[in-house]
């Protein structure tokens, strides 16, 4: 294992946060998900059916070379997700908050303090979120406020402005 690969796997025991994709549907925002980790030191979990293969062409175009970098996981299914980051040193699911990004949630992203180990839970683009993601616990809904003339935010872009806002916070 050469020096960078040591450096990454060190990078990788200690997402700051992590991204889930919830069914996602599009190889390349994905992809550019994918980026978007790399450049905060997020973990990506991708839960399945995927709208496309991981092998996919437009998957590694948009995540450019740095895919290669990225600590991500694709599992089966929403207990399959718990369940990993349960087994895993990354995240302790009875400690960590997980934050559920709907345009239907009452509170704004940015008036939340985030802490190291959050994991927020983005739906597939098409659809969004399941109501009953967020519905059981309101208070973990958070929103970006966008103007009235647009139904969403690509999906890609509201991981981003999340994570660099935890960043921001964090300071990672």
């Amino acid at each position: 294992m050469g020096e960078t690969a040591k450096e990454n796997a060190a990078v990788r025991e200690e997402a700051p946060i992590h991204i889930v994709l919830y069914q996602p549907e599009i190889a390349a925002n994905v992809g550019a998900v994918g980026r978007t980790c790399v450049g905060v030191g997020a973990k990506l979990w991708l839960v399945r059916p995927l709208g496309f293969q991981i092998d996919d062409r437009k998957l590694k175009r948009a995540g450019l070379d740095y895919w290669p970098e990225l600590d991500w996981e694709a599992v089966d299914d929403w207990n399959a997700l718990l369940r990993r980051m349960a087994e895993t040193k990354n995240v302790d699911v009875s400690e960590a908050d997980f934050y559920y990004f709907t345009k239907k949630a009452g509170r704004d992203y940015d008036a939340v303090e985030y802490r190291r180990g959050d994991v927020f839970v983005f739906g597939p683009e098409s659809r969004g979120l399941p109501d009953s993601f967020w519905e059981a616990r309101p208070e973990r809904g958070l929103r970006i406020p966008i103007r009235p003339q647009i139904r969403s935010l690509n999906l890609s872009v509201s991981v981003a402005v999340a994570s660099f806002e935890a960043r921001r916070q964090l300071r990672f």
